[in-house]
């Protein structure tokens, strides 16, 4: 039975992940632990009440554990597992991919796209320094091509960086034929590189997606500025004014300052970035939404990302595309 599945008093035994865990305290004293347990199709919280040194210890994220637990919506904290008992699940207990949420499309077909992509981008300066990136040989390539896009919002999981990155750059590439004024290469470059500073934001362990200290210290811009900054510095000749195109395009991205932008965007390149990018993260939150959607369901509940409810047409929730949870296309790629 799949998180989705479960249904108001359900009583289940079996393996789930565990994709956070935080140790908090009461008011009235003493801790608590509270988990997310997830599969391939959704999540949910659970607590330990009184956590021993034991608990602390084995349920960390990224493990996995066989539960025994009972399902329950609270009418003021929504789905929740009650903990009857827990264990170490062993690999040979469950599947692995019953537990990875991934992306739609088979990496190696996403990793062709870009190069694609990347070949079309003709000023040489940029050229290189996508290069510097996403040259195969460079470890910065090895880590874009695994690492996340979020930890929660949309694409939190495995490859959801490169498949964010891609598809907003795929969409800056149509919109800038259709817009005037745009220089293409400099938009798509950006596209490609604006969210780069998540290498160094987060980390994972397994399939638990952690901020870094360098990413809860300096923030994910901040870092991707500095990376693109000293590649630019070691490109003979870059021109100053395409570097600050580039760095103004990451710096900008988020759209405003309030949404943690040290400044807003002021040129056509950045504001097409900047929408682009913003469209594709709430409708990856569709996404997130439609995976964790209780069967025969319309309607998921209010979401932060989107600031509503979602709705998805009946026809659509019983073809059951979260049933699938994007899984790895192929066994290549769950090794890769």
């Amino acid at each position: 039975m799949f998180v989705r599945e479960l249904t108001d008093g359900d009583e289940f035994e079996q393996a789930l992940l565990i994709r956070s865990a935080e140790l908090r305290n009461r008011r009235e004293g003493g801790e608590y632990l509270r988990l997310q347990l997830a599969d391939r199709t959704g999540s949910v919280s659970a607590i330990v009440r009184e956590p021993t040194a034991e608990d602390r210890a084995a349920l960390e994220a990224g493990t996995v554990v066989h539960v025994h637990a009972r399902f329950e919506l609270h009418p003021r904290y929504g789905a929740q597992l009650e903990l009857l008992g827990w264990r170490p699940a062993p690999p040979g207990e469950y599947v692995a991919a019953d537990l990875q949420v991934g992306p739609p499309r088979a990496v190696a077909q996403m990793e062709a796209d870009l190069r694609e992509l990347i070949a079309t981008v003709r000023e040489p300066h940029l050229a290189a320094l996508l290069d510097g990136v996403f040259g195969e040989a460079t470890a910065s390539w090895a880590r874009f091509r695994d690492a996340p896009a979020a930890k929660y919002y949309h694409q939190a999981y495995r490859h959801g960086l490169l498949e964010h990155s891609l598809t907003v750059a795929q969409g800056v590439s149509a919109m800038a034929a259709t817009f005037p004024g745009i220089d293409r290469d400099v938009a798509v470059t950006g596209a490609l590189l604006h969210d780069v500073g998540k290498l160094d934001a987060y980390a994972t362990r397994g399939e638990a997606i952690e901020m870094t200290d360098a990413g809860r210290l300096q923030g994910e811009i901040p870092l991707g500025y500095h990376r693109v900054r000293c590649l630019v510095e070691r490109i003979a000749g870059f021109p100053e004014a395409l570097a600050q195109a580039i760095l103004h395009i990451i710096l900008s991205h988020h759209g405003q300052l309030e949404h943690g932008s040290p400044v807003v965007p002021a040129t056509r390149e950045a504001t097409l970035v900047h929408m682009i990018d913003n469209l594709g993260g709430r409708l990856g939150s569709f996404d997130r939404l439609e995976r964790e959607l209780p069967l025969g369901a319309a309607w998921s509940g209010w979401d932060k990302a989107i600031g509503a409810g979602a709705w998805f047409p009946p026809a659509a929730a019983d073809d059951a595309p979260g049933t699938t949870g994007g899984p790895p296309a192929t066994t290549a790629d769950l090794a890769a």
